[in-house]
């Protein structure tokens, strides 16, 4: 494992044992990643290099617009996503990649809540990506599936999984409970489009098994 920082973000590289590897980039919170790289490694998924990026802005550079908080007294979403992308690709990416035993096989991208909607909305601006995991992602985001359906994504994704607990959309939030009827209808206009997507629906709330939801996608996407 290295440890590195680019602006201000955190970078821990977890390598591949073999070359010519696929290496998949998770934005997320600086434990998360340590834990969902041990449940994969458990579980002995397909080898990968897995790049963790931490202490992030959240709501500025996961939101790709500005948008008001959805909870009184939160920071408000500052459209920051476009700016972080630029840092993600240019400057953490082929650092990362530095360190990649052999070619890159293909990238995947993926994450949690509001990274979850930045993996997704990154496929529209960038083609260096080629699968996506989404997991309870933050797909209420005011104008994000109106947006996902009247755009084209860079490339045609190889795989796109997305998942939920179920406990997410009963809520009387009236932005908050419109999450699952959201995904589900992302997940039926990418699969209309010819792209193989998966739908889960997960027990429990948008807090419950995290760390083994995240690791889920990783695993669905490796094995596609």
């Amino acid at each position: 494992m290295q440890e590195f920082i680019i602006e201000n973000r955190k970078i821990m590289l977890y390598p591949s044992t073999l070359p010519d590897r696929p290496v998949i980039y998770f934005n997320t919170f600086d434990e998360e990643g340590e834990k969902v790289h041990h449940i994969l490694q458990e579980q002995a998924c397909p080898d990968f290099t897995l790049v963790t990026i931490s202490e992030l802005d959240w709501n500025h550079d996961m939101s790709p617009w500005s948008a008001p908080a959805v909870f009184a007294g939160d920071t408000d979403f500052s459209g920051g996503a476009g700016e972080y992308l630029k840092v993600l690709t240019e400057k953490i990416l082929p650092q990362a990649e530095k360190e990649v035993k052999g070619r890159v096989l293909w990238r995947g991208i993926v994450g949690y809540s509001l990274a979850g909607l930045f993996a997704v909305y990154s496929l529209y601006q960038t083609d260096l990506f080629s699968r996506a995991a989404s997991m309870s992602g933050s797909f209420w985001f005011s104008g994000f599936k109106e947006y996902a359906v009247s755009h084209e994504m860079r490339t045609r994704p190889e795989g796109l999984y997305f998942s939920l607990g179920g406990k997410e959309c009963k809520t009387r939030h009236p932005v908050l409970k419109t999450v699952q009827e959201s995904t589900q209808e992302l997940e039926t206009f990418y699969r209309a489009q010819g792209i193989s997507t998966i739908f889960q629906l997960n027990p429990g709330n948008h807090y419950k098994d995290t760390a083994a939801r995240a690791a889920a996608g990783i695993r669905w996407i490796l094995e596609r």
